[in-house]
């Protein structure tokens, strides 16, 4: 077992210390994870709805008030959060990952797209899919079937596997297959929830703002690297306990679970999407100007992130402004700016 994973566990056992979590405390972080989840899951398919208009459509249904927007993200709001209490009372059924049937997919399914495509919810696709600006081949639609039975007795057979590996790989191998013409992904992540919380885990939220990276870790697995996605998909585990052991002790929660750094990790720095957020920038444009040394690194949080300091805002305000403003490409800035190194990310 790695260290990440080894964290993870040390975590849970410490959650699993601390409870039960107080009831009004514990309500009131499912149902802001509920919204968070649905606005996130969603929002990385392209839904138009912000944070509140999520929360507007999960209190209030489809009647909403919510202006401008397509009826279909309501009805994409309303379909996950039904879905994710539908797994909720699903884990209480099936115990163990080893339980989940091939049915438990499709009725995940069948909500997400419940009065949005009702002829495609829960059925899988007799139509080869293609994604947008991607090479990716997904199998024949003969084969999805079989493919399916397979991935189901494999799931069956990880016994041994820590529980948050085997669900961010069954999440990956899920989304390999796409078995269904749309939905696959939220499905995918509702699913790898599912597999957490039958193992005693808090459910995992791959957020919007992540969402260049997440695709990103995809195309490096579908090359044989899987270590980026099982690094993003153990932080947001990590972030998820650290926010109910943050509960159950009394402690601020939202810090963690939107990312913001704890004094453990790095006292006043700011993590990549800090700085991205900060700056306006995606954390692909940081990552790349880290990487050609205009950015600095300040430090790593303890799974080996990049840390930055405030500094490092105005000095990507001013690589924007050089870039925009007087147009000069990266070599010119690092000539500018007296770069003489390549930084190592």
């Amino acid at each position: 077992m790695d260290d990440k994973l080894k964290r993870l566990t040390e975590k849970k056992k410490k959650l699993d210390s601390l409870k039960p979590l107080k009831k009004d405390v514990f309500y009131q972080l499912e149902e802001w994870l509920k919204v968070e989840l649905t606005y996130s899951s969603n929002a990385i398919e392209g839904n138009t709805l912000t944070r509140r208009e999520t929360a507007e459509v999960i209190e209030k249904g489809i009647n909403a008030v919510v202006s401008g927007k397509p009826f279909k993200d309501l009805l994409e709001a309303r379909n996950h959060a039904d879905a994710l209490d539908f797994v909720k009372e699903l884990s209480d059924i099936r115990k163990s990952h080893q339980f989940i049937a091939e049915e438990d997919i499709k009725d995940i399914h069948k909500i997400i797209l419940l009065g949005i495509v009702d002829e495609w919810a829960g059925v899988y696709r007799q139509v080869e899919i293609f994604i947008r600006g991607s090479n990716t081949e997904f199998p024949l639609p003969k084969e999805v079937s079989a493919l399916m039975k397979k991935f189901i007795r494999w799931l069956q057979d990880q016994q041994e596997t820590h529980p948050v590996r085997v669900a961010a790989e069954a999440h990956f191998k899920f989304e390999s297959i796409h078995p269904f013409r749309d939905g696959n992904g939220r499905t995918g992540r509702l699913l790898m929830n599912l597999i957490l919380i039958l193992n005693g885990y808090p459910m995992a939220i791959v957020r919007n703002e992540e969402r260049a990276n997440y695709l990103a870790t995809f195309d490096s697995a579908r090359n044989h690297d899987m270590q980026p996605f099982y690094d993003l998909i153990e932080e947001s585990v990590g972030r998820s306990l650290d926010a109910y052991i943050n509960a159950a002790e009394g402690k601020a929660v939202l810090p963690g679970l939107m990312g913001e750094t704890t004094q453990s990790e790095g006292g006043n720095l700011l993590k990549i999407g800090q700085l991205a957020k900060a700056t306006n920038e995606t954390i692909p444009t940081i990552r790349y100007w880290t990487k050609e040394g205009l950015l600095k690194v300040a430090g790593l949080t303890k799974g080996g992130y990049a840390l930055y300091d405030n500094s490092q805002i105005d000095k990507a305000k001013e690589i924007k402004h050089l870039q925009d403003q007087q147009r000069l490409t990266i070599a010119e800035i690092k000539a500018k700016l007296g770069v003489r190194r390549i930084s190592k990310l």
